[in-house]
């Protein structure tokens, strides 16, 4: 049975798109407390089903997929530039296709106004006007405020209009670094994007026998499956060959089980996922939600796919890291050398390298050289990093690797950093393998 939470969750998804909700409607239509409603609509809004605006409350809206997380909902552009909506809230849900910077004529500027679009402009009636017509909503920028007609207009059309105090081009900046943000979270692939949903997923109750095991063993070929608790599809244990060996067929799971296992929730990195499953050497991982309820699986194997999908998608968005390792030159010699060069934007409020900089290009440079010798990514498990000399912008730096010791699932490194011939920096490290 669905906890109340989980039930006002169902309730808010259930809710037509642009829906105005709140904390007491939801509390007396649920029957429950005012905290239990507020922290379900909490969950909802970091779930994307709603957006909550200052001075006009909380809406229901439309879900995005991940292939179109690029794209805002007005009501997330309210947020972004701190605006307040001055008309057509009831269009607060809808989501823009493309946004146009009204600096042009008024013709001009309409030949590229479509329906779906955002018009960034200042105090022009006119162009507020025609855009409203032509199926585009209004971020009126300077502070202004909108006229009467076009207010009513944007009410009639259910198309928002918005003021902002910030500049046009603040407000682009604003909003285009947040569509960036969102095309950065798109390239994350986390564990909601690849587990094998409950109703695909085989597991068995705490009070299922060793004997219904070996029967959901021949019919899959598997042999680790996760226990749950019949009424309320808890995860109690995970249950494999190893567990039910030398055991009487008759035994219940509940006895022989390993208790307290290992999960991960929907919304875990599928990064993190491989770092668990090789690290405890686990095959098969239970995905539970808040409540702990099971909500299906993932094979090692799909992690495993999962990763080397991400390494051969294009980037969409460049994190840091990124930033950082566009400056890392390896040279095709037979030397390797590693170079760097530290731009201003790299360094701290001294001008010399900052540390998090200075951290990311020595693993790096680990991650290079343990690379020649087993195709596989590194997990940082531990680094110690002596910052022996500050570093200023613009430095030219040669980072020297040498490899101590390498397993089959680990590997120590040793990262010496010179600038001018000059040691500026060492670090060591262990790090943890997982093969491609």
């Amino acid at each position: 049975m669905a906890t109340k939470h989980e039930q006002i969750l169902q309730h808010i998804e259930s809710l037509p798109v642009g829906n105005k909700i709140s904390v007491r409607q939801v509390a007396k239509h649920m029957a429950v407390s005012e905290g239990t409603a507020y922290r379900a609509i909490k969950e909802a809004e970091n779930k994307g089903l709603v957006s909550t605006i200052e001075r006009v409350g909380t809406i229901r809206i439309e879900k995005k997929v991940r292939e179109n997380i690029e794209r805002l909902t007005y009501a997330e552009v309210v947020n972004i530039v701190d605006g307040h909506v001055v008309g057509g809230r009831t269009g607060l849900h809808k989501t823009l296709n493309k946004f146009v910077i009204g600096a042009m004529k008024l013709e001009a500027m309409m030949r590229y106004t479509e329906a779906g679009n955002l018009l960034i402009v200042g105090n022009r009636t006119k162009a507020h006007e025609y855009a409203l017509n032509a199926g585009a909503a209004v971020l009126i920028t300077g502070g202004f405020d909108a006229d009467e007609s076009v207010k009513k207009l944007a009410d009639d059309l259910e198309l928002p209009v918005i003021s902002t105090s910030y500049d046009t081009f603040t407000v682009a900046a604003m909003i285009n670094r947040a569509i960036y943000d969102q095309m950065i979270k798109k390239e994350i692939v986390l564990v909601d994007d690849i587990l094998i949903p409950l109703e695909r997923s085989y597991y068995l109750t705490s009070k299922s026998s060793i004997r219904q095991w070996e029967e959901m063993n021949k019919e899959t070929q598997h042999s680790r499956f996760p226990v749950v608790d019949a009424t309320t599809l808890k995860v109690t244990g995970m249950v494999t060959a190893k567990d039910i060996l030398g055991r009487n067929k008759d035994e219940v799971l509940e006895k022989v089980m390993t208790k307290y296992p290992l999960t991960v929730n929907a919304k875990t990195s599928v990064a993190s996922a491989a770092h668990i499953m090789i690290w405890e050497g686990i095959e098969l991982l239970p995905v539970v939600n808040e409540s702990h309820q099971l909500q299906g699986v993932i094979s090692r194997q799909d992690v495993l796919k999962a990763m080397q999908m991400i390494q051969r998608q294009p980037q969409m968005g460049e994190t840091i890291d990124d930033l950082i390792l566009k400056e890392l030159q390896v040279e095709k010699t037979e030397s390797k050398r590693q170079t760097f060069q530290v731009t201003p934007q790299m360094t701290n409020h001294l001008g010399a390298i900052s540390y998090g900089v200075f951290t990311t290009l020595v693993t790096e440079s680990a991650n290079q050289l343990l690379k020649e010798y087993k195709r596989s990514d590194l997990v940082v498990e531990n680094i110690t990093i002596y910052f022996i000399k500050p570093v200023q912008m613009e430095s030219e730096l040669e980072i020297v690797p040498k490899l101590l010791d390498v397993g089959r699932k680990f590997g120590k490194v040793d990262v010496e950093v010179f600038s001018e011939n000059i040691l500026v920096g060492k670090a060591m490290m262990m790090c943890q393998l997982l093969e491609k």
